[in-house]
């Protein structure tokens, strides 16, 4: 969904308007000189409410299409008086210009259950009397430790045995 245009200035700075249901900001693209590879292409700066100064809401990369090989930024927009953030993207048109566009994000898809099962359903737990249930479970034995390597108890529990005696 196309939300906005920036075109370029005599100046050669790009300036427009993004506008949506709950923000309607006059926005200009000021360049960003970094030698940090990962630093935006631009800051995203909105004129504020005393249109007397600017305020930054946000950055854009620069990216390149895989299918097409065209390059365009992608950002987000932020402030203090929104709900959350917005995702932008800006496309270059013919003319020069960008188009900001935006989009809802896609959540990613469920993972597939653990047991693959017709329902996802989980068994029923065991009850309380410890009694098997879920297909081919069998009825516990022991205490679940298992039989001891251990040699046997030597000299002090024979004193304890007569004593107790």
């Amino acid at each position: 969904m196309n939300i906005g245009t920036l075109k370029k200035n005599e100046a050669g700075i790009y300036m427009g308007r993004i506008t949506t249901l709950s923000i309607a900001v006059f926005v200009a693209l000021s360049p960003v000189n970094s030698t940090n590879e990962k630093a935006p292409t631009f800051d995203v700066m909105a004129l504020a409410a005393d249109k007397r100064s600017w305020v930054k809401i946000g950055a854009l990369w620069s990216f390149t299409s895989n299918s097409t090989g065209e390059e365009f930024l992608s950002g987000r927009i932020d402030d203090p008086s929104m709900d959350k953030p917005i995702e932008v993207q800006l496309f270059r048109q013919d003319d020069g210009s960008y188009n900001v566009a935006w989009r809802r994000p896609v959540r990613r898809a469920s993972l597939p259950s653990i047991g693959g099962g017709e329902a996802d359903e989980l068994p029923a737990l065991p009850s309380g009397d410890n009694s098997p249930s879920g297909p081919g479970a069998t009825a516990p034995t022991g205490d679940g430790l298992g039989e001891s390597t251990a040699p046997a108890a030597k000299g002090r529990t024979k004193a304890r045995d007569l004593v107790d005696a």
